[in-house]
């Protein structure tokens, strides 16, 4: 009961106004808008983009004037929770402004080739196609949004202190990603393979499609075992929300890593080890169901790792002026 009361309880000092993972989301959302009046007539829905962002940025004053009235920690939670919820809307809208540049599957799927000498989301699920594996693939890639939820929650009722600084190293990072992906339009196996052929994929070309996927959303089944409930979790969830974009680097692979490192942050062992499998299941998961290249979630890897330290330091200099 003690708990429950303190999440009403009034903040004795409540910041006065925006928070930094407000802001980095603002800054976004803003960013992307100058995007799409400057690419208005190359968009194919650019008056129902601009709505669509100015609907999502008046979210950010409602929920800090919801605070303002009830400065506690159930209605921050709210804050935060209204942000990472957004997430669903901003990740397939990459899609819909980098569709007007030229697709780059062919330079990611060439590179990967002269890495490994193969295509190892081709040959992954081939040689490896139980069902008990193809479940364990695919937990690890449902495990993303439950990791997001279980790592906020931590920090929200075990690290409040820091509760706010962890939803700003989680948002910058994924607004970091979703740039990356507006300026990178590489797709991934799951979309590329598909349009060029798996057939031509086994044979090592690799063939430029332009902007294929300007006017394509065709992707693959997942591969594995169809009649798993993790595989129906996973494909049900790309039907939803899944486009051609995105692939690298893995945001998957990339923000578990910060996640991971935000579970080592806190200094309960038992929490990190808990997530530790499921950082590894997702890590190859990517690769297995043919969402990203093996050199994506490398990539998703070391960024990760690059991010959360650049980030964290980031974190300590706006700690300094209160937008915490």
């Amino acid at each position: 009961m003690s708990n429950m009361k303190s999440l009403f309880a009034i903040e004795k000092k409540p910041v006065r106004g925006l928070m930094a993972f407000e802001w980095v989301v603002m800054a976004y959302g803003l960013f992307t808008l100058l995007m799409v009046l400057v690419m208005f007539t190359r968009l194919d829905h650019p008056t129902g983009m601009i709505w669509d962002r100015l609907r999502l940025l008046t979210v950010i004053p409602a929920l800090w004037a919801v605070y303002r009235l009830l400065p506690c920690r159930l209605t921050l939670l709210a804050r935060v929770a209204g942000q990472l919820a957004s997430l669903s809307w901003w990740y397939p809208d990459t899609y819909e402004l980098n569709k007007a540049l030229p697709n780059l599957d062919h330079v990611f799927a060439s590179f990967e080739q002269s890495v490994f000498g193969c295509q190892p989301a081709l040959l992954f699920s081939r040689y490896v196609s139980s069902p008990v594996f193809s479940e364990l693939m695919d937990l690890g890639y449902a495990s993303y949004f439950p990791m997001i939820v279980a790592v906020t929650l931590f920090y929200f009722f075990y690290r409040p202190q820091e509760f706010t600084r962890m939803a700003f190293v989680t948002l910058a990072a994924f607004m970091i990603y979703y740039v990356i992906f507006v300026f990178l339009p590489v797709t991934g196996p799951q979309y590329y393979y598909l349009a060029v052929g798996e057939d031509r994929i086994a044979q090592g070309i690799f063939p430029d499609i332009g902007d294929y996927f300007r006017h394509s959303q065709e992707r693959m089944v997942s591969p594995g075992w169809s009649h798993g409930f993790f595989y129906g979790l996973v494909e049900d969830a790309h039907n939803a929300g899944e486009r051609p974009t995105a692939a690298f680097p893995s945001s998957h692979v990339g923000i578990t890593t910060i996640l991971l490192l935000q579970a080592w942050h806190t200094r309960n062992r038992r929490f990190f080890w808990t997530l530790v499998p499921f950082f590894v299941l997702m890590f190859f998961a990517t690769v297995y169901i043919k969402a990203h290249y093996a050199v994506d979630a490398v990539a998703g890897l070391a960024s990760g790792v690059v991010m959360y330290v650049v980030l964290y330091g980031c974190s300590r200099r706006i700690k300094a002026k209160g937008l915490f």
